[in-house]
């Protein structure tokens, strides 16, 4: 079992910057893949951004450009820098992680079964 702890939400201004963070802890040997995805009220969940070992990282076309996506291996831990944040990032962003980052580049849906429990992101003057 994987598990996973986000940090880092909260209000902000449109305009403003926000950094996520997700730990990863237990059985991290078995996962590859590590992303954030967000869910707004009335909205499906949706991909944010994805990094994993090797590959080039995965954004959403909402948020590239404003939206960065690290990963440190020596803390277990991935990061989503947020900049230039609007009103339309408002949602609660989950960390996610699995082995199914090809699938989900070619044909989207979630990395895997370890979730985070989602931390509130509210971009709002």
């Amino acid at each position: 079992q994987v598990q996973l702890v986000e940090s880092g939400g909260g209000l902000v201004q449109p305009g403003g910057s926000l950094r996520l963070s997700c730990a990863a802890s237990g059985s991290i040997f078995s996962i590859d893949a590590m992303g954030w995805y967000r869910q707004a009220p009335g909205k499906q969940r949706e991909l944010v951004a994805a990094v994993a070992s090797g590959a080039r990282p995965i954004y959403a076309d909402s948020v590239t450009g404003r939206f960065t996506i690290t990963r440190d291996n020596t803390k277990n831990t991935v990061y989503l820098q947020m900049n230039s944040l609007k009103p339309e990032d408002t949602a609660v962003y989950y960390c996610n992680a699995g082995n199914r980052y090809a699938l989900v580049a070619a044909y989207g849906g979630d990395l895997g079964d370890y979730w985070g429990q989602g931390t509130q992101v509210t971009v709002s003057s």
